[in-house]
């Protein structure tokens, strides 16, 4: 899902200074948390802020699609239970 930016509850679980400190957001258990193959009652989603994406793309000479790839990849892997160093592997590879 696209947000301009993450809701207030968002801001103040993960003690953000600002609503630009996170780029996108995995809400939901991961697959290693789920016991079998029974449906989980929560949600499993991943949220993309559009205003910090654009604001962190205007400070970088990063091209749009790299950073949206690089926050994509990232929350994606929190979804199979991965470590940031995994996901830093992942990325190098593609």
């Amino acid at each position: 899902m696209v947000q301009d930016f993450p809701d207030d509850d968002v801001i103040d679980d993960m003690e953000l200074e600002s609503p630009f400190d996170i780029l996108g957001l995995f809400q939901g258990p991961d697959l290693a948390s789920r016991e079998g193959a029974s449906a989980s009652h929560h949600a499993t989603m991943i949220f993309l802020y559009r205003r910090p994406i654009l604001d962190y793309w205007s400070e970088h000479e990063e091209p749009l699609g790299h950073i949206v790839r690089h926050v994509l990849i990232h929350e994606i892997g929190h979804h199979f239970g991965l470590s940031d160093d995994d996901m830093e592997s992942i990325e190098e590879r593609t």
